[in-house]
C-alpha cells in the first residue's frame, strides 16, 4: 500500500490551531539552534491530519527538512522484528514459552554474573530464556552501555556492538557471556531483540533484512525502510549537529552509507516519517494495512498487553503506570505518568531522537523524527504533549 489517505485535523476530531502550536515549537527549537530539523506526523481514525518537515536535513550542507528525510530509527528497529517474530509464531514455528537454546545453542546454558569480594562469579542460570524473555526484556542480558558493572565491562571487552560481524557471530559473543540477571527476575533493556533477529534467520533460513523486506517492509509499501540506504537516497539522509548544543557532547550516529554485514535486529534500520506511519496504522487496524494483513487482532492484543506485572523494570526507560509487552512499552494506569495519553497506549523510541506512539482508544498515533540523541527525551515529551493538546473530540 503506497499511500495512507489524509483529513483535515478537525474532521477527524483534532484542532488545528493546537496543531499550529506544535508546528510553532518545534520551528522555536530549530530557530533558537535546539535541533537541525524535523519531520512530525499525527493520524487519527486512519488518516494523516498532520504532516510537516522542520529546519534542515543536513546541518553542514544546508539541505532543507523534506517530508520524505531518511532517519537511523535505531531501537524503533525492536518492534518491527517483534512482529517479525510473532509472524513466525502465527505459522506455528516457535512458541513464546520455547527455550531460545532450542534454535540458538550458544543459548543454550547461560550463566548469570554475581559479583562475590569484587570479582566476577558465574552461577548456573536457574531456568532458560524463553522467547517471551527475548520480546519483554526479560532474559538477563544488557547493553553494555546501560551500566558499570563487570558484566557491562565484559560486553565491551568482548566489542559486542562492533559492526564488523554478522548476526551468527553476535549471539555467539552474547552465549560467552554471563546475563546480568536470572531469566525472568527482571526487566533490563537489552540486546534481546538482536537475539530476535538471529531467530528470525534461523528459523526463516533467509537474513534477517531479505526476511523484514519481503515479509514486512515490501507487503505494507515501507519502500525506505532498510539496514541501509542505496546511493542514490544518501541526498535524502538526515544528520545531526556535530556537536549538541546544549551540552557540547560529539554526536556520532551510524554510518548508513554503507551496506551493513550487521543487521542489528535491535537498531539497525533506518526509514522516513511516513514508512513508520504505514507500520503504526497496520498496528492500530489489529495486523491490517489495506488488504495486507500480518497479524491477527489476538496477536496485536497480546503484544500490546503487560507481560511484566511485579516484574521490577527500569525507572529511567519504563515511566511510572507503564509496563512493556512483546515489543512494546505499554501503559497500564491512566495517570502516573507525566505525559497524557490512554490505558492501553504503546510506544517505544530510537537513540537517536525518533519516537512513535499508538492510542487505540483515540485511535490516534504520531510519529516523531529527529536526529539529536541527547536531547531525544525531552522531545518525546514535548511531541505527545502538544499532540494530545490538540484532540477535541
Amino acid at each position: 500500500m503506497s499511500q495512507l489517505p489524509t483529513a483535515n485535523p478537525e474532521d477527524v476530531g483534532l484542532s488545528a490551531v493546537a496543531l499550529d502550536r506544535l508546528s510553532a515549537a518545534l520551528k522555536d527549537r530549530v530557530a533558537t539552534g535546539h535541533v537541525p530539523g524535523a519531520v512530525a506526523l499525527v493520524a487519527r481514525h486512519g488518516k494523516i491530519a498532520y504532516h510537516e518537515a522542520f529546519g534542515l536535513q543536513d546541518p553542514v550542507g544546508g539541505a532543507p527538512m523534506t517530508r520524505d528525510s531518511i532517519f537511523r530509527i535505531y531501537s524503533m528497529t525492536k518492534p518491527i522484528v517483534s512482529v517479525a517474530i510473532m509472524m513466525l509464531w502465527e505459522e506455528g514455528r516457535l512458541l513464546l514459552s520455547d527455550p531460545i537454546g532450542k534454535y540458538i545453542p550458544e543459548l543454550a546454558s547461560p550463566q548469570v554474573g554475581v559479583v562475590v569480594n569484587g570479582e566476577l562469579t558465574l552461577v548456573p542460570a536457574n531456568r532458560a530464556i524463553t522467547v517471551q524473555d527475548l520480546l519483554r526484556h526479560t532474559s538477563g542480558l544488557t547493553y553494555e552501555f546501560r551500566g558499570n558493572t563487570l558484566v557491562h565491562k565484559a560486553y565491551i571487552a568482548a566489542r559486542v556492538s562492533r559492526l564488523k560481524q554478522t548476526n551468527a557471530d553476535q549471539v555467539a559473543t552474547l552465549g560467552s557471556l554471563p546475563l546480568l540477571h536470572q531469566p525472568g527476575a527482571q526487566w533490563e533493556y537489552s540486546r534481546s531483540t538482536d537475539v530476535l533477529g538471529r531467530l528470525v534467520e534461523v528459523i526463516s533460513g533467509q537474513t534477517l533484512g531479505a526476511f523484514l523486506s519481503e515479509r514486512i517492509l515490501t507487503p505494507l509499501g515501507m519502500t525506505d525502510t532498510r539496514f541501509s540506504v542505496p546511493e542514490a537516497d544518501h541526498g535524502r539522509i538526515a544528520e545531526p549537529f556535530a556537536k549538541d548544543p546544549e551540552g557540547g557532547m560529539d554526536i556520532s550516529l551510524l554510518d548508513v552509507k554503507r551496506p551493513a554485514l550487521f543487521e542489528s535486529g535491535g537498531g539497525g534500520l533506518v526509514g522516513t516519517a511516513i514508512d513508520y506511519a504505514k507500520f503504526s496504522t497496520m498496528l492500530l487496524n489489529n495486523g491490517r494495512l489495506g488488504d495486507v494483513r500480518l497479524l491477527g487482532r489476538k496477536t496485536i492484543e497480546l503484544m500490546t498487553s503487560d507481560h511484566l506485572g511485579e516484574v521490577r523494570a527500569s525507572p529511567d526507560l519504563l515511566p511510572p503506570g507503564h509496563g512493556f509487552g512483546l515489543g512494546f512499552a505499554v501503559r497500564t494506569s491512566a495517570g502516573m505518568a507525566p505525559f497524557p495519553g490512554s490505558l492501553g497506549n504503546y510506544y517505544w523510541s530510537g537513540a537517536a531522537g525518533t519516537s512513535f506512539w499508538v492510542d487505540p482508544a483515540e485511535r490516534l498515533y504520531g510519529v516523531l523524527m529527529i536526529q539529536a540523541p541527547v536531547q531525544r527525551e525531552y522531545y518525546r515529551l514535548l511531541f505527545r504533549d502538544l499532540v494530545y493538546a490538540a484532540v477535541t473530540d
